[in-house]
């Protein structure tokens, strides 16, 4: 049985994969600012876009994107201005969720929530 941090690596691998597909350059994996952390950070057609990943095996106990709430969101906004002023970045940015529903041998679904929040 998979752990938090492994389903939490396999959603991330899974979600680099798909962005790279649908043409955004990833920027930084785990982006980490004090009690902040991103998930991926993703450029495309010049805009700057901080995912959260949110897989589950199953969807019994809901879908994976209810699990972003307002703490996260306000966390992940924390963490996106610390980016910001530290790449000097001054052009369009948003905040996306993918959504990840994997059993153990494949993929069911990947739902993407296009400015989700911010």
């Amino acid at each position: 049985m998979r752990n938090n941090t492994q389903l939490g690596q396999e959603g991330e691998k899974i979600a680099m994969d798909y962005l790279i597909r649908e043409g955004y350059e990833i920027l930084h994996q785990n982006y980490r600012h004090k009690r902040s952390e991103i998930d991926l950070i993703a450029k495309k057609k010049g805009v700057v876009v901080f995912v959260e990943v949110k897989m589950r095996s199953s969807v019994n106990f809901g879908q994976p994107e209810e699990a972003v709430d307002e703490k996260k969101e306000e966390q992940i906004m924390m963490g996106a201005e610390a980016y910001i002023e530290q790449e000097n970045w001054s052009g369009p940015l948003r905040f996306d969720i993918l959504s990840i529903v994997k059993n153990k041998s494949r993929v069911e679904e990947i739902r993407h929530f296009v400015d989700a929040f911010g």
